[in-house]
């Protein structure tokens, strides 16, 4: 068997989309020495603005994905939901990392819970969902409350509908529009957590500190890091994350959301092949970011230290901050040991993730309590105003 191939600074990673984890990506790989090259269908984008080339092509365009690969080392992604024959095309010409099978498996909800409980991973109770007869037969197994969910292309709550015991089922069904839906138990827990985990080409194995996750309106509010739960459990979560790659053999970095129940068992939510939103405290407050643990994944080089220098909170940043004009960052900034990432997107909607703030506390409840102070400053507007 050869040895796993190694791409050293200098050489040029590629990047398909062209959101905010590939533009935090290009900025740890520029560090490092490499040259980035980004593929997605639109134009000045934000990792467009940081890559040396950036492609504006159809996913579906073949010469265009052909093309991109053959000018590159190797291929990674910054999203899951890329067509798999586009991943197949580029396999031809470069090293793709990690492998298009992971994306498939991950980019389709019904795919992911049929892998887990296969690998046998805990994870809630789900039935595959056809029809409003299949709809049926799903509620009188699992019952009610439970969430009928698309099986694809969902996420930030996307998707989703919770049914209850009064719920109108042909109504559900039908809002769905005969899309292909898992229906999932509701899952009454006391914790939302997050592991990130990394993978080597040669297997090494790494993982980050568990993250607590804080939603609102199912976009990710507030992650606190550490999480406040015990080392039993800690490493019970790190576990999981780690059985989860090793059962995809991934090669990059993998975020494994996770329920953690009031008996302590941990049940896996979501998987994402990517960096996590929830990660995005470790571009400040780790050793190794997971950005930088990305590309030394899948350039082959060793894998970095993942310890946490301090307590830290981070807070997304929605469009919805800009409904009353431009957000007061010199108000939020007074605040010294806090850190604005702003991802360069033209347009703020209601929403759309324009940022994030970042917060170091003595610990977490006081990182978290400084975080959330300098989101709000940046709506109060000053009398004269």
């Amino acid at each position: 068997m050869s040895e796993p191939a190694v791409f050293l600074p200098g050489s040029t990673i590629g990047v398909m989309g062209g959101g905010q984890l590939g533009r935090m990506f290009a900025i740890a790989a520029r560090r490092m020495g490499y040259r980035i090259h980004t593929f997605s269908p639109d134009e000045d984008t934000p990792t467009g603005q940081l890559a040396d080339l950036e492609i504006a092509a159809s996913y579906d365009d073949e010469a265009a994905v052909r093309k991109f690969a053959s000018g590159i080392d190797v291929l990674t992604f910054e999203f899951e939901n890329i067509p798999v024959r586009s991943v197949e095309w580029a396999a031809e010409h470069c090293e793709v990392r990690p492998a298009g099978k992971v994306l498939h498996v991950c980019q389709h909800r019904l795919r992911e819970k049929q892998f887990l409980s296969g690998s046998g991973l805990p994870l809630p109770k789900f039935a595959h969902v056809t029809s409003e007869e299949t709809l049926r037969s799903a509620v009188a197994e699992i019952g009610t409350p439970s969430v009928l969910k698309t099986a694809s292309f969902g996420y930030d709550g996307k998707g989703q509908q919770k049914l209850s015991p009064s719920s109108d089922l042909a109504a559900a069904w039908a809002a769905f529009g005969g899309q292909p839906a898992v229906l999932e138990a509701w899952v009454p827990f006391v914790k939302e957590i997050s592991v990130i985990v990394a993978r080597g080409a040669d297997g090494s194995m790494v993982t980050y500190p568990v993250c607590e996750n804080a939603h609102a309106h199912h976009i990710l509010d507030v992650t606190t890091v550490p999480a406040d739960i015990d080392s039993g459990v800690e490493e019970k979560a790190r576990e999981l994350a780690r059985s989860v790659a090793e059962s995809l053999d991934l090669i990059g970095l993998l975020a494994v959301e996770m329920f953690l129940m009031e008996d302590g068992r941990i049940l896996i939510n979501e998987l994402a092949p990517r960096p996590h939103n929830s990660g995005h405290f470790s571009f400040d407050a780790s050793v190794t970011s997971q950005f930088e643990q990305q590309l030394r994944a899948v350039a082959g080089l060793p894998l970095g230290s993942t310890d946490l220098l301090r307590p830290v909170a981070m807070a997304n940043l929605l469009g919805d901050l800009w409904n009353e004009g431009e957000p007061d960052w010199v108000a939020a900034l007074q605040i010294p040991d806090l850190k604005l990432h702003l991802y360069g997107k033209a347009g703020a909607r209601p929403g759309r993730k324009m940022g994030h703030l970042v917060a170091f506390g003595s610990d977490t409840k006081e990182a978290a309590e400084k975080v959330r102070e300098a989101r709000t400053r940046l709506t109060v507007r000053k009398p004269s105003e």
